[in-house]
């Protein structure tokens, strides 16, 4: 593949699975994050398959985020597909007794932090006329749930965005996707439940989850579609899975 895919996010489950399943495609890969050691890991580990750059970084920093782009090296600096996988949830409380600074958190990376890294991507597409924009949401942009209203406004945001963004590149032949995934098993709810990997592990418990490579599977066939063809929604859940608050435990 004669691409170049940015991905945020990329050194853990869904951006991690994403950035290992294209680059056995061959798709060229510009791997971002903040964890450096993990991104030295991953540019060594596939570098056999593909050219792969690097970036640390933290999708928040809206100075450094641009700086970093227009620093690309030549063989990357035409970026063909942003996916913007960077996103967490921090807590699980009503809100009357959510922690501000878990909201920040979310509102900062999931809302701002997808925006900032588009505004810094999106002009070179605009002028190429051509380019793929997939924002990674959530079951939770779709609907809400107790105990997760500032997470679920989060995603619902990330969906409104994408609209907009569909919207406004229209004319210029941008694709512009979003993938709303229901319970996927990845450091998601250790992350949620502040490293409490014992109550993160029972989120899981009683059912099939879906995996991080599903989704990764998902985002391969939605940017290899003929150039005519753009997937712009889609919800993808495990098969024991109906709604945010409805799931099967009893396999």
């Amino acid at each position: 593949m004669d691409k170049t895919v940015f991905i945020t996010g990329a050194t853990s489950g869904i951006g991690k699975a994403t950035a290992e399943l294209l680059a056995s495609l061959g798709f060229r890969l510009i791997l971002t994050g903040r964890r450096q050691d993990r991104l030295d890991a991953m540019k060594e580990n596939m570098s056999h398959l593909t050219s792969i750059h690097t970036l640390n970084f933290d999708v928040r920093d809206k100075d450094k985020i641009p700086e970093l782009i227009a620093g690309l090296p030549d063989e990357f600096k035409q970026i063909d597909v942003l996916i913007n996988n960077a996103g967490n949830a921090y807590g699980l409380d009503s809100v009357h007794t959510g922690d501000l600074e878990d909201w920040d958190n979310m509102m900062d990376i999931n809302v701002k932090g997808l925006l900032y890294v588009t505004r810094a991507i999106a002009p070179q597409m605009v002028k190429r006329k051509s380019g793929h924009i997939v924002n990674i949401g959530s079951i939770a942009g779709l609907e809400t749930y107790p105990n997760g209203t500032v997470y679920c406004a989060s995603k619902h945001a990330v969906v409104a965005a994408s609209e907009g963004m569909r919207k406004d590149f229209n004319p210029y032949g941008i694709k512009v996707t979003t993938i709303n995934p229901g319970l996927v098993e990845t450091e998601f709810s250790e992350v949620r439940f502040h490293g409490d990997k014992e109550k993160a592990s029972k989120v899981y418990d009683g059912y099939i989850p879906l995996s991080a490579f599903d989704i990764a599977e998902t985002i391969e066939f939605v940017i290899t579609r003929p150039a005519h063809v753009n997937i712009g929604d889609m919800l993808v859940l495990p098969t024991d899975q109906a709604s945010s608050t409805i799931v099967n435990k009893e396999n």
